[in-house]
């Protein structure tokens, strides 16, 4: 397993990508509650909303809003979702410090979920990044689709090796390596990671797993093997893919922190607090609760 000491970051997704898949459409209030209980459990990093049109993703709605009140402990990072310039202007508008960019390896996902190419994606990706890095965001990047799209089937691992290649070019301090159907098992993360690294540190890739079909589990225990030490999760795992048939939604925060201890690993993160969360949301939103350490650990 290599040195269980080495600290784990999470980043927790649940407000952005978790809530965003929810069918039902918290309201500001709700989202700024989340984001602090969250930040109380020593996560140090939660994706708080997106710069998203509300037309196509309604629960996104007055992200800008939700960033300005929430609290904001300086140990604590709020990325942000933002898809174009407009995007760029409402984060800097609301003092945003870190965003995040997304595409994929598939033009098939990218044309349903950002309306152009890959290719197009990445020439836009370049001029926001530098945008943002003149004034002083950090950068995150994500590509979707890394290991199957849900409309032209698997896909190469050396297309998420040239698109990462080029987010880390651009300036991404991480690139997040998502498996958005939930696909994928150890065999096909052992694969892609051979790939990436030959060419990118594992300092550099963050792993985000939805576990649509009960293996992201044990893909990111896959990931710790191979080096990675940076994982997405969802609170109660909140969320899921609209283009995954049975999609289940993204890893639950509490099943990884739960194995991370037991493994010895540090992240810092209080998990009966979490769990305490994780109860709330799920009452709150009216949802099952999609942890089973959240369920066999009742708060």
């Amino acid at each position: 397993m290599g040195n269980p000491s080495k600290d784990i970051k999470l980043v927790e997704v649940g407000p952005r990508d978790g809530l965003q898949n929810e069918p039902s459409h918290p309201d500001v209030d709700t989202r700024i509650a989340l984001i602090n209980k969250l930040a109380g459990t020593g996560l140090n990093e939660i994706e708080a909303g997106a710069f998203v049109s509300p037309k196509w993703v309604p629960q996104m709605a007055d992200s800008g809003d939700v960033y300005r009140r929430i609290e904001k402990p300086a140990c604590v990072s709020f990325p942000m979702l933002v898809p174009n310039e407009k995007g760029l202007d409402l984060a800097l508008e609301a003092g945003v410090q870190k965003i995040a960019l997304f595409t994929a390896t598939s033009d098939d996902f990218t044309a349903k979920n950002i309306n152009c190419s890959v290719e197009e994606s990445l020439a836009r990706f370049e001029t926001l990044a530098k945008r943002a890095i003149e004034n002083k965001m950090s950068v995150r990047g994500y590509i979707s689709t890394v290991i199957s799209c849900p409309y032209a089937g698997p896909q190469a691992p050396e297309k998420a090796l040239s698109i990462a290649s080029k987010l880390v070019d651009m300036g991404c301090e991480e690139v997040s390596l998502g498996d958005t159907i939930g696909v994928g098992t150890p065999a096909n993360i052992e694969s892609l990671l051979e790939v990436l690294f030959t060419q990118i540190d594992a300092d550099k890739l963050a792993l985000h797993l939805h576990d649509t079909y009960g293996q992201a589990i044990a893909n990111i225990l896959k990931g710790l093997e191979m080096g990675i030490r940076t994982f997405d999760t969802s609170i109660a795992g909140l969320g899921g893919c609209p283009y995954a048939k049975g999609a289940s939604g993204n890893v639950a925060t509490e099943d990884v922190v739960y194995m991370l201890h037991g493994l010895g690993f540090e992240t810092g993160v209080d998990l009966k607090k979490l769990i305490q969360v994780s109860h709330w949301i799920c009452e709150t939103l009216g949802r099952e609760q999609g942890s089973k350490v959240s369920r066999a650990m009742q708060a």
